[in-house]
């Protein structure tokens, strides 16, 4: 089976008036990085929250690793998620700690709650919070609030907080959205080393381009549905125009 399956999945908002996702299904291999792009409001961001359950979805499942994760528990979801590492647009940030109590919330799914309640981790998990700041070039800010730092800066902080649960999946949710191009290609550098390491990666994207240069598959979303599924360049201008309308013109970002 499949690292990932989504199968046949279908999510109704707002008392059965908006069909966000329209009977979508998805398989993913270990060690791919899936670039999912459409405009606004496609369904990007309710397939990726679909598949942690951070949304219920109405229909479909979800099996990743063999477990069918719409099927558990709360108490099993949470120990699934422990391997689903998630990258959010707005950061996610507790913007009054610092740096180093940032990353490490991403171990909450594995001490005791008692620990985590006053902040209390064993030294091997701040080694390994060093360790990943180290990997992001954050190891001097280690001790910096979050609200100190670049848009840039922060979603690395993000990207190392994700990478303390050791993924073996990570959902990035439009994570350059808010940032310059420049400071996109670098926090998407640090994504594409992460997948190099034998993590999957699914990010939903804006550009094209950006899809193009990172992803080694695309799908594109309209109104909830599937319009593509394939290598980057087989989006050529007519499928282009299919998935972001007749108006719409490619931007490039370098």
């Amino acid at each position: 089976m499949a690292h990932l399956v989504v199968d046949h999945l279908t999510k109704i908002y707002e008392r059965g008036k908006v069909l966000a996702l329209d009977d979508v299904s998805v398989s993913v291999e270990e060690g791919e990085f899936l670039v999912l792009i459409g405009l606004s409001g496609s369904g990007k961001s309710t397939l990726l929250r679909c598949i942690n359950r951070l949304v219920e979805p109405t229909q479909g499942r979800v099996v990743f690793d063999g477990t069918e994760v719409t099927g558990l528990s709360q108490r099993q979801l949470r120990r699934v998620r422990r391997h689903i590492g998630m990258i959010f647009q707005q950061f996610n940030l507790v913007k009054r700690a610092t740096v180093l109590s940032n990353v490490l919330a991403g171990r909450l799914g594995y001490v005791p709650t008692a620990m985590s309640l006053i902040g209390t981790f064993p030294k091997r998990d701040i080694d390994r919070a060093q360790a990943n700041l180290e990997k992001v070039g954050l190891i001097e800010k280690m001790y910096v609030r979050a609200d100190e730092l670049s848009g840039g800066q922060q979603q690395r902080v993000g990207i190392a907080r994700a990478l303390m649960q050791e993924p073996r999946l990570l959902l990035a949710d439009e994570p350059v959205s808010a940032l310059d191009p420049a400071t996109s290609h670098s926090v998407l550098n640090y994504v594409e080393e992460i997948n190099k390491d034998g993590v999957t990666v699914l990010c939903s994207l804006h550009f094209l381009s950006l899809a193009r240069r990172f992803g080694t598959r695309i799908i594109a979303l309209k109104d909830g549905k599937e319009m593509f599924d394939g290598p980057p360049e087989d989006i050529d201008k007519d499928k282009f125009h299919e998935i972001y309308g007749e108006e719409a013109e490619e931007v490039e970002v370098r």
